[in-house]
């Protein structure tokens, strides 16, 4: 059997190891939202002016005229055939409503992510390299902000500077100005999409857009980042083989590049898909400052509305995408390091 069809087949158990999982997510979510004060009908009804009729009407169409049992049976039912439900919010399919806005939330988290990891990766290994120096207490300091000041203030900041002040920055008012038309609709990227058409213009439009919420992003996650980059790098860097490497007189641009970076990047890939599921789920107060149409904002407003289907739907969504990334993380790393197995 070739090394292929193995990690292949070993990442199957996995995934079928992680449907308990999801199946627990699923049960917890219908039951926390059932426990929720507030109730789904009367709001959708008008307001606690609404006739009994009317918010009776109302709950026979949400399905909540039920026992809490036979609702979880209906639901998992449902889950079973691809329907999630109907948001009564938007009056949409919640399938359709996520597959609309979950490509804006994953460019944002993807730019996010790229900004990061191209900040992260050097600052790290530049204070290792200068352990107890100006730059590694530079660095250090960095990190600390960067865990101490919460996104929606990142956020705001950065538009009133970049955009109150200098005027450098766009509105903050979504993926494209409302002098931009979209680009036809193929992947939901916009960057990709404009590219595609070849409408240059629309890109630099989109990619203006999407700069300041992506370092909004990008400032929330570059502390885990650039301190792991950091401990391992410092933990390779007194490994066994760097010292073995620089005794064979090797130079010390290979040392650091070839063995310590190398190796010290395999548990920065582990907290990137770690990271990133994060910075997907969480990313809400982002999405809100900057009215980007994402996946995330769209849960909130049905939360606030105790609208049931979306909220459910969102969370089914993150913990899918949850397990799919740590298993796409667990093969790459076996990828990377034959000595560890994706079980």
């Amino acid at each position: 059997m070739s090394q292929l069809s193995i990690t292949a087949k070993r990442a199957g158990w996995r995934f079928a190891s992680s449907l308990p999982a999801l199946f627990g997510v699923l049960v917890f979510t219908f039951l926390l939202m059932r426990v929720l004060p507030g109730d789904p009908a009367v709001f959708f009804a008008s307001g606690p002016t609404a006739g009994k009729e009317e918010i009776e009407t109302i709950r026979k169409q949400m399905g909540l005229d039920k026992p809490v049992p036979e609702q979880l049976l209906r639901y998992l039912g449902d889950i079973g055939t691809g329907n999630l439900g109907r948001s009564l919010t938007t009056g949409q399919p919640v399938l359709s409503d996520l597959k609309s806005r979950l490509p804006a939330s994953l460019e944002l988290t993807f730019s996010a992510l790229l900004i990061a990891l191209v900040t992260a990766v050097p600052l790290g290994v530049a204070a290792a390299l200068r352990q107890g120096s100006g730059i590694d207490h530079i660095v250090r300091f960095i990190c600390a902000l960067g865990v101490c000041v919460p996104t929606f203030v990142s956020g705001l900041l950065l538009i009133y500077v970049f955009y109150y002040l200098l005027g450098f920055a766009p509105d903050p008012t979504g993926r494209v100005d409302i002098f931009t038309s979209p680009p036809p609709l193929v992947t939901g990227f916009l960057l990709i999409d404009f590219a595609l058409a070849g409408d240059w213009e629309g890109w630099r439009a989109a990619a203006s857009q999407l700069v300041l919420p992506a370092f909004t992003m990008a400032l929330f996650v570059v502390a885990p980042l650039a301190r792991i980059t950091r401990a391992a790098m410092l933990a390779s860097l007194g490994s066994d083989f760097v010292r073995t490497a620089r005794s064979l007189g090797l130079s010390r641009r290979k040392v650091i590049v070839t063995y310590a970076l190398r190796n010290a990047l395999l548990p920065v890939l582990t907290i990137a898909g770690i990271v990133f599921s994060t910075m997907l789920g969480a990313n809400v107060l982002v999405e809100k400052v900057f009215s980007w149409p994402g996946v995330a904002s769209y849960a909130l407003d049905a939360l606030l509305s105790s609208d049931y289907a979306p909220v459910q739907g969102f969370v089914l969504l993150m913990a899918s995408i949850f397990v799919l990334v740590n298993l796409t993380v667990d093969v790459l790393y076996g990828i990377a390091d034959p000595r560890v197995s994706v079980e």
